[in-house]
């Protein structure tokens, strides 16, 4: 039996994502109800992750879509102060230490209206 084929999702035109700027955050739905995903461009690459906190279940962004510390260099958690790799989710200092956000996949593909970042959703979390 093969897996089903999901739809990606257009985020936002490539030159939305500025490197350590501000994300593009969009609602999700996952078993657990809804939630909410964000997408950042880092070292001239677009990541995705749930917008939640690896050590409690908060928002990162201390302003909507703002998730990047001033440095521009790790993602934060505005509420416990967690600092997170932007390329792996990898939590580097705080209160959860090793622990790591939920990935998303992410591409970006040459469009009829330019490049374009794309969400590929899996069946645990899905678009709103």
């Amino acid at each position: 039996m093969t897996e089903p084929t999901r739809e990606a999702v257009r985020v936002c035109a490539s030159e939305e994502l500025v490197d350590g700027g501000a994300g593009v955050r969009l609602g999700a739905q996952e078993a657990s109800g809804e939630a909410v995903v964000f997408f950042v461009r880092y070292d001239g690459k677009p990541y995705g992750y749930l917008n939640r906190c690896a050590h409690v279940p908060m928002e990162l962004d201390w302003a909507e879509g703002q998730f990047f510390e001033s440095s521009g260099l790790y993602l934060m958690c505005a509420t416990h102060g967690a600092i997170y790799e932007p390329d792996t989710g990898k939590c580097v200092g705080g209160p959860c230490r090793g622990a790591r956000l939920r990935p998303l996949a992410v591409e970006e593909r040459e469009t009829p209206e330019g490049r374009a970042v794309f969400w590929l959703p899996d069946d645990a979390l899905r678009p709103a």
